[in-house]
């Protein structure tokens, strides 16, 4: 069977997976989640008990949690090196170094200003200590990962988008989301995703995430509802 992505919205990191899944090329299904709504319902435990995106079903019919694992899954499946590079070499070492600090402090930097934008009943004070320290975190993690960047590579891992691009670009939208800072402030990173932003993969997914009829390269065979999910594939 054709693996199923269940990625979220709105601004679900997961659109760059989608995003991966397109330049890998390989058949796969997709399933687009609410994450304000249909993600908080007891019934998703049964596919991720902490109630996230994204997931993935796998080809044996498993489910596949956390981002970094189903990086790996992919990673795994590029026969043709497509998204990342062959095992144990410089480019592939450098790929995982990307993937990993995008995965943890470039994201989770975000999270105070996610909860100032979803929780209730916080007081004027707290989100505004919730917001300078969210702020401040967002732009040292952009500083820190503006210096990462290659001069003169078009992508952050060498010539061609990778897992690392398909991670970074599901997050880079949050900084106007959230308004913290002219993306201007960091060029290389503004430059590689104005690159990324530009590419038919990256916009077939955001047409996707935002429900909008698209056509991508052929690879995404459909979207299986959320309901046929989780009783197909959901544990019990």
């Amino acid at each position: 069977m054709e693996p199923i992505l269940i990625y979220g919205f709105p601004a679900g990191s997961s659109m760059g997976l989608v995003a991966a899944l397109e330049w890998l090329g390989k058949p796969y299904r997709l399933c687009r989640v609410d994450m304000l709504g249909e993600m908080r319902e007891p019934s998703f435990a049964r596919l991720n008990a902490r109630h996230e995106t994204p997931a993935l079903v796998a080809d044996r019919g498993h489910i596949v949690t956390e981002t970094m694992a189903i990086t790996a899954w992919l990673e795994a499946r590029d026969t043709e090196r497509r998204i990342s590079f062959e095992t144990l070499s410089p480019a592939a070492d450098r790929m995982h170094q990307l993937i990993g600090s995008i995965n943890t402090g470039f994201t989770g930097a975000f999270s105070p200003l996610w909860h100032v934008m979803e929780a209730e009943g916080l007081s004027s004070s707290a989100q505004a200590a919730l917001t300078a320290f969210g702020r401040d975190s967002v732009i040292e993690r952009h500083d820190k990962l503006e210096n990462m960047v290659e001069p003169g590579m078009a992508f952050l891992a060498g010539d061609r988008p990778t897992l690392a691009d398909g991670l970074f670009i599901g997050i880079a939208r949050w900084l106007d989301l959230h308004g913290v800072a002219d993306p201007a402030r960091w060029p290389k990173l503004s430059a590689l995703r104005a690159r990324l932003e530009a590419d038919p993969a990256v916009i077939f997914a955001t047409a996707l995430e935002n429900g909008e009829q698209a056509e991508g390269n052929g690879s995404c065979v459909g979207h299986v509802a959320l309901a046929e999910v989780i009783e197909r594939f959901g544990a019990n």
